[in-house]
């Protein structure tokens, strides 16, 4: 997998490894961190979604880097940008193990991979779709910067009929966020 290493303070964002898998089905598994996606996933789809992370970075050289809190936890989830498929631009999302939210790692991580975006991609701006009840996921958007655009909201392809099909679309724009300016380590 050709992926760079990006670090922050308290986070290293790198290439996923084989013993990612296990606690990766066991975030996927939990209903908390699922919530507002149609359903948990099972241990197969689980994989299915890490082979799909690693071809992504193999095809555009950028992806959802694993999370990895130096001493601490090997591995708590991810952050990174994304292609959606279904639409133009570059998605930023993350899923986090329910144990470390709340730390500010989500958003601390998030501004990692926008700056990488932004500084070493040249992206002019980063797309994130959310569940309009997903509040948690909506305040890591505000932090970074992003502002809602109400005229892209859509209901998402890929979700059948339901509550989690409904999205609202957030923008975030080189000319607003000084991100750019951020030290990323990319090894």
């Amino acid at each position: 997998m050709n992926a760079p290493t990006l670090r922050s303070a308290r986070l290293i964002l790198r290439p996923w490894r084989d013993e990612d898998r296990e606690p990766f089905a066991a975030l996927n598994a939990d209903p908390r961190v699922m919530e507002y996606f149609p359903a948990l996933l099972t241990r197969e789809e689980s994989d299915g979604a890490v082979q799909r992370i690693r071809d992504h970075f193999d095809r555009e050289g950028f992806g959802l880097w694993a999370l990895e809190i130096p001493g601490v936890a090997p591995f708590i989830g991810f952050t990174g940008l994304v292609r959606p498929g279904f639409m133009p631009g570059v998605e930023i999302g993350w899923r986090l193990a329910h144990a470390y939210w709340g730390t500010g790692y989500a958003t601390e991580a998030a501004r990692v991979a926008a700056a990488f975006g932004f500084d070493t991609l040249g992206l002019d701006e980063i797309l994130a779709m959310v569940v309009p009840a997903n509040l948690r996921s909506q305040r890591v958007m505000a932090k970074l910067g992003m502002v809602r655009d109400r005229a892209a909201d859509f209901d998402h392809p890929r979700i059948p009929d339901g509550p989690a099909r409904r999205h609202w679309l957030f923008r975030l724009r080189t000319s607003v966020t000084g991100l750019t300016s951020m030290p990323v380590d990319a090894t």
